[in-house]
């Protein structure tokens, strides 16, 4: 069997929906984790394809991209629809989450903090509304899951929920039940729910 590797940042971001999809599908990965306050750690960012994490290592193959890495181990889960259709319409949920990562980046890179503020206030009072209002009509109409039944894009939810939550020290499902809801059941599945009792706590 392939030896497996993930690396990435020492942070939940655009790598926890990865850890908790192998973790669900009982991989057995090194999860290689960087501390984000080095970063860049100049021999690791040149051996980089394009310089960024993360990056998934199977054997002598590797893969970059969260997207594409998110999307590859999920497929192996069963965790990707086989019908194109129902495949692209969890692809379009997925890239509306991203969508919304476009407006949490900035505010993990300022460093001014009164503008990290007004991007925060942003943030919350206007983005996170318009999508996750619409996150939760979708989750309410089929059954709790954006597919009907568990699928990746569930995890690419959920753990953006965490992130969001972490860098702006908040709750922000507590407004959306049906959005609170699969993050529970997300967290309490077995795999997952073992690996996130044994990480250590995120700090930013």
């Amino acid at each position: 069997m392939a030896t497996k590797k993930l690396h990435y940042f020492d942070v939940n971001g655009l790598g926890e929906a990865i850890r908790y999809i192998l973790h669900y599908a009982g991989e057995k990965f090194e999860d290689i984790r960087y501390d984000r306050k080095s970063w860049p750690i100049k021999n690791v960012k040149d051996s980089l394809p394009f310089g960024l994490l993360p990056l998934y290592e199977e054997g002598n193959r590797s893969l970059h991209q969260s997207l594409a890495i998110a999307r590859y181990v999920a497929r192996k889960a069963n965790l990707v629809p086989t019908d194109p259709w129902e495949e692209a319409v969890l692809d379009a949920v997925v890239y509306s989450v991203y969508d919304i990562w476009g407006h949490l980046i900035p505010y993990i890179k300022e460093t001014d903090p009164v503008k990290k503020q007004e991007i925060k206030k942003k943030m919350m009072d206007e983005t996170i509304d318009y999508f996750f209002s619409r996150f939760e009509k979708e989750l309410k109409k089929n059954g709790g899951y954006f597919g009907g039944k568990l699928t990746w894009a569930d995890f690419i939810l959920v753990t953006f929920v965490e992130a969001v939550n972490l860098f702006f020290d908040t709750e922000i499902e507590r407004n959306y039940p049906a959005v609170k809801a699969l993050v529970q059941k997300i967290q309490s599945l077995p795999r997952v729910k073992d690996y996130i009792a044994t990480r250590k706590p995120y700090t930013v």
